[in-house]
């Protein structure tokens, strides 16, 4: 597979390069310290793949993936800083690793990237990015405030909506993210996550109780405490859903 490790140290990009010395289906094929110097070698390189560092003199690592024209390569994040990770949603990223790198991590990376070759998905009629629907093993991260954390989706038991936010309920954790619960619901798997109501979507996984409510519809309650309605048009769906 054709790669581009992009990165403003050259130290970072050395280490990079050693520890993807094993994997004998990752070609390096050039290096770049900067966003200008990549998309140059982008065209001129057509790689695969891009080890690419988020935070960079001038254009920074989104902006950069953002600066591509025609077909995007399959992208890893490399970043030592989490801050800017709230784009996670938005860039279909293959991984996100944080520096230093672990080698388990990126074995566990590079054995992803081999099974995706193995498989690949059905090339879409339209040239633009296709959005990967997320799964419960899928890792995003999420940014509120000062406050980051990578998570597992299927870690979090509640979708709800607040305004032109959603909050995420996760172990004791419930951040808000610049998204609109439409917009969450078209890219998470539905054979995990049902919607609810307008407010709610929940993961199937963390039902610990239904019971009947008024008008036809349903309380279900999470693990964890969470006591949520659902209308009585979702209840229908929700019982061929859930086999009841």
């Amino acid at each position: 597979m054709r790669t581009l490790i992009v990165d403003d140290e050259r130290l970072a990009r050395n280490e990079l390069k050693r520890l993807l010395e094993p994997y004998t289906k990752i070609e390096i094929v050039g290096e770049a310290a900067n966003a200008e110097e990549a998309l140059v070698l982008i065209e001129d390189l057509q790689p695969e793949l891009l080890f690419l560092d988020i935070q960079m003199p001038g254009k920074n690592g989104f902006e950069l993936l953002s600066s591509i024209e025609g077909k995007s390569p399959e992208v890893i994040f490399t970043t030592a800083y989490d801050e800017y990770a709230i784009k996670a949603f938005e860039f279909n990223a293959l991984d996100y690793l944080l520096k230093p790198i672990d080698t388990e991590r990126l074995k566990e990376t590079i054995h992803r990237i081999e099974e995706n070759q193995a498989h690949p998905e059905p090339i879409a009629h339209s040239q633009e990015r296709v959005e990967k629907v997320l799964g419960a093993n899928d890792q995003v991260f999420v940014k509120d405030g000062e406050k980051c954390w990578f998570v597992k989706l299927g870690k979090i038991r509640l979708f709800e909506s607040m305004g032109n936010y959603v909050r995420l309920h996760f172990d004791d954790q419930k951040p808000l993210v610049l998204k609109s619960l439409n917009n969450l619901e078209e890219r998470l798997d539905p054979n995990t996550y049902f919607r609810a109501n307008r407010k709610h979507i929940i993961n199937l996984n963390w039902i610990e109780k239904i019971e009947p409510w008024f008008s036809g519809g349903l309380l279900v309650t999470l693990q964890g405490g969470d006591k949520i309605e659902i209308s009585r048009r979702q209840a229908i769906r929700f019982k061929e859903l859930m086999s009841l």
